[in-house]
């Protein structure tokens, strides 16, 4: 069960930090007011190192530095939220550690179908317009004799 709920709050902290800008804050506000809560950390900006492998398989090297937000923070009624989004986004970051807080409350289910559904079809879009771009620029080299004779 443990597993489980690990699982799917990696699921929704990820599509978190990489939403678009200022889409979870807009989302989060149409939902319901801000609870009380305490800052472990208030958000602040600071920047990360990218991995990345050669081929995906290769061995691991270092890509570059990413900018990034983060937050921590504890509910009134105790669960800690903790956000980090991409770029400059102090907002984000807080309405994302506020979601991550009470998706552990009975407020999961209403969150779900209120923030993180219409986030994941928004950032779904976004990446099949991306894809659709690529594709219409993408060049088939084809020729009819290889030049062997």
């Amino acid at each position: 069960m443990q597993e489980i709920q690990q699982k799917e709050r990696k699921a929704w902290l990820s599509l978190m930090a990489t939403s678009p800008d200022g889409a979870l804050t807009k989302l989060f506000a149409q939902t319901a007011e801000t609870p009380a809560f305490d800052w472990l950390r208030p958000p602040e900006i600071g920047s990360v190192m990218v991995r990345g492998r050669t081929g995906a398989t290769g061995a691991p090297f270092n890509l570059g530095e990413m900018t990034v937000t983060r937050c921590s923070l504890k509910l009134s009624t105790g669960e800690v939220g903790h956000g980090y989004v991409q770029g400059r986004r102090k907002e984000d970051a807080e309405s994302a550690a506020l979601v991550d807080a009470l998706m552990q409350t009975e407020a999961a289910t209403e969150l779900q179908a209120a923030v993180l559904s219409p986030l994941s079809q928004q950032v779904a879009d976004t990446k099949s317009a991306r894809a659709r771009k690529a594709a219409s620029t993408k060049v088939d080299f084809f020729t009819m004799a290889r030049g062997e004779d």
